[in-house]
């Protein structure tokens, strides 16, 4: 498909070494080239940015206006992911006029109003700050051409469904409009594709399910944070890997971890959402460049990074859902390569574990270490009560007396009149044996009066 498009943009692709197309930008750029919208899924590291930023880059470059105003809109849900947008579209711009700007949290507000001023073709934002704008009539979106939803779930699970719906108001009604997303079962999804696309073409590729089959899915019971601190520090020491991503769900583990691992003389950088997006960009480049090897990051890192050679990734925490649990992993095992990751599960997280495992309808393998071994290995399955059964096994075969008999059958009928009972009885106030944190007492309704 790369010959579909402008010389100067095969040009582009020569320099940087692009000879083959991936099957999402084979597949994608005809059905934008033609005009379509699309909502489609592929797996991280596919391709996607491309796939649709070549056919836009063709579009401006063969279609020249004099009105000013944006003409592409890119929202995505992150910071970095804007910045990786920014990278991609300077690689694949470079031989044509075509400018962008980027609209996200944590850069001034003013500063930002001067860039809108010099009109860029193409705007990169989060749905948040560029709503901001919209609102205060900085932005043109009246002449929209291009409406690009990149990471669609993610922005969908962060809350900014109202919001995305929002700035579509302020865009041109005849633009074309492009989704994508890691898998377009997420929550929301469907609402959002009905609402704003006009007549899709579907693309569902690279799903996470084959994905799946290039990464190795570990987990290990853990007693308690200092387990697991323990835990990390030992696979850190271990595993064989070139670069790794630990995930934790809040600000002050990351930091926590962060300064642990260095003190055990791991080369480890953090990243979460209280950076300021220059310390950001940093720790990045930092990152990329092999200035350390290992990153503790909160699930802002987890979608939006493309960064190679990542071998390992450990889930401290476990993830909230099974979306975030994907684009976590994704990290890893992208573009064809083997990838590990580990969860450590406390005995809150057991159920979590257990329901995104039946979300990705897999298994996940139980590891122990050895020299680190816990008291928490996963829940006990249920067993018959002790002293019942002996006493079942004590009188088998044992002839029962006129008395006895008599006593078991008044039991067993007033246990047939309970089954007659109907259902609508208050629960029992004992509740039943908590597992994981998470009482497996099912939830009676009241009796109704």
């Amino acid at each position: 498909m790369f010959n579909l498009l402008h010389e100067k943009l095969q040009k582009t692709l020569v320099k940087l070494g692009f000879e083959q197309e991936t099957e999402i930008q084979s597949k994608s750029i005809s059905l934008i080239l033609d005009g379509k919208d699309l909502a489609a899924s592929a797996e991280t590291g596919s391709g996607k940015t491309a796939a649709y930023l070549l056919p836009i880059l063709n579009h401006l470059l063969e279609n020249k206006v004099n009105h000013s105003g944006t003409r592409c809109l890119v929202l995505v849900p992150t910071r970095e992911l804007a910045r990786q947008v920014e990278k991609q579209f300077e690689q694949l711009a470079q031989f044509s006029s075509a400018s962008a700007g980027v609209l996200t949290g944590g850069a001034s507000m003013q500063f930002q109003r001067a860039m809108l001023r010099k009109d860029p073709e193409i705007l990169i934002a989060t749905p948040g700050r560029i709503l901001e704008h919209s609102n205060s009539g900085d932005t043109e979106l009246g002449n929209l051409e291009y409406l690009v939803l990149d990471e669609a779930d993610k922005m969908l699970d962060l809350g900014f469904s109202d919001d995305v719906t929002a700035i579509s108001e302020f865009c041109n009604s005849k633009r074309q409009t492009l989704l994508f997303s890691a898998t377009l079962n997420a929550r929301g999804i469907k609402p959002v594709i009905q609402k704003m696309l006009n007549n899709p073409e579907y693309l569902v590729l690279n799903s996470f399910e084959d994905q799946q089959k290039q990464i190795s899915q570990q987990i290990i019971p853990a007693d308690d944070l200092k387990h697991k601190e323990k835990l990390v520090n030992w696979l850190l020491k271990n595993e064989t890997y070139r670069k790794a991503i630990i995930f934790c769900n809040t600000k002050a583990q990351v930091d926590r971890l962060g300064g642990l691992m260095r003190y055990h003389k791991h080369a480890a950088g953090t990243l979460h959402g209280d950076n300021s997006q220059e310390v950001r960009n940093q720790v990045m480049s930092q990152f990329r460049d092999n200035k350390f090897n290992i990153l503790i990051a909160s699930d802002v890192a987890a979608r939006g990074i493309d960064v190679k050679e990542v071998d390992l990734v450990i889930n401290f925490d476990m993830a909230h859902n099974g979306d975030d649990y994907i684009h976590r992993i994704g990290r890893t095992g992208r573009a064809g390569e083997a990838g590990l990751a580990i969860s450590l599960i406390s005995s809150r997280e057991w159920n979590l574990m257990a329901t995104i495992e039946n979300f990705l309808k897999t298994k996940f393998e139980k590891r122990l270490v050895k020299s680190l071994l816990g008291k928490y290995t996963g829940p006990k399955n249920l067993k018959s009560n002790g002293k019942a059964a002996t006493k079942g096994k004590r009188n088998s075969g044992k002839k029962l007396t006129a008395r006895e008999k008599k006593r078991l059958d008044k039991k067993k009928t007033k246990k047939d009149k309970q089954k007659l009972e109907p259902e609508d009885t208050i629960a029992s106030s004992k509740p039943k044996k908590k597992f994981g944190g998470f009482s497996d007492a099912p939830i009676q309704p009241l009796r109704k009066k």
